[in-house]
């Protein structure tokens, strides 16, 4: 049972804030009283720059400057198929420990550190029937998902000295993210009245939520506080690749040709990634609800992001 937890903390730090999901994060936190801050290297003589978490001494300095009372940690390389495979590791790990040290090093620690992981790391969850909850074996199928687990374990270390709340986001979208992921490409081809498209394997089946939802659901787990330390970001509800391009043809108003390019077929593509949202309801309360039609709509009429410049 979650229960309130102090009211809602008022300087807040979002590494990646900036970045697709971070924007929409520091605005909601901003309707909320906070004061969402990036990790710059605003301090004397310094500018404005952003801080590369590699580089331990510049963050541990941004981090005692900023002094924060929460944080909700988002950067990282998010692109599964993403090709610089060292990187990968070393932004979602080792980036991961140099915030860590530097938070633990604060005088007094934040009341809450929301670390990003990922729903890749139950990968095909082989036996598994049904949404995939908390506890369901992991299984990590790609780099990326392994980064991601490895970031749990690593951060594990430091959970006697600072507050940790691991978040495993199952797919979500919204406008503003970038056309190499796989909504937007299809929201971006059928506003271009583009007469096909080049798809990988049609028969997936994923969560696609709305980023505003996750952006709501990072702020209420600074809010509220309960025994579970690890939650599934999910609505419960999944759709097929064919239930999306319907979807966008209905609003588009013509159906696209579709065609499967083998080369962006993954050989360890997970089939089925759908999430149990018990455990978060739980803590949260129930989630804003954005049926997946509305937000394909939204994407498609192409709003300005929340927050966003």
């Amino acid at each position: 049972m979650a229960v309130p937890s102090e009211p809602a903390s008022r300087r807040v730090l979002v590494t990646g804030r900036d970045g697709f999901t971070g924007r929409y994060v520091a605005a909601e936190l901003e309707r909320a009283g906070c004061e969402a801050c990036s990790l710059s290297l605003a301090d004397a003589g310094a500018g404005n720059g952003r801080v590369d978490l590699l580089d331990a001494a510049a963050t541990r300095a941004a981090v005692a400057r900023i002094r924060p009372q929460a944080v909700i940690h988002l950067a990282a390389i998010a692109f599964v198929a993403h090709d610089d495979v060292d990187a990968l590791y070393r932004t979602n790990i080792l980036g991961t420990r140099h915030l860590l040290a530097a938070l633990a090093d604060l005088p007094e620690p934040p009341a809450a550190v929301v670390l990003a992981s990922s729903a890749n790391v139950y990968g095909n969850a082989a036996g598994q029937a049904g949404p995939l909850d908390e506890r369901t074996p992991m299984a990590p199928a790609n780099d990326y998902a392994v980064s991601k687990l490895a970031m749990e374990y690593m951060a594990r270390t430091w959970s006697g000295r600072l507050p940790l709340v691991f978040a495993r986001p199952f797919n979500y979208t919204g406008v503003g993210q970038a056309e190499r992921f796989l909504i937007p490409k299809i929201v971006a081809h059928f506003r271009r009245r583009a007469r096909r498209i080049e798809l990988g394997n049609l028969d997936v089946w994923r969560e696609f939520m709305d980023v505003r939802a996750v952006a709501w659901a990072y702020r209420r787990l600074l809010e509220t506080r309960s025994e579970a330390d690890t939650f599934n970001l999910c609505s419960g509800t999944g759709h097929s690749l064919r239930e999306v391009l319907a979807m966008m043809a209905e609003i588009a108003g013509y159906t696209i040709e579709v065609r499967v390019n083998p080369a962006f077929v993954r050989a360890n593509e997970v089939r089925h990634l759908i999430g149990d949202p018990a455990r978060l309801r739980a803590r949260v309360g129930p989630l804003p609800q954005h049926p997946l039609h509305d937000t394909l709509r939204w994407m498609y009429a192409g709003a300005a992001p929340t927050g966003a410049a």
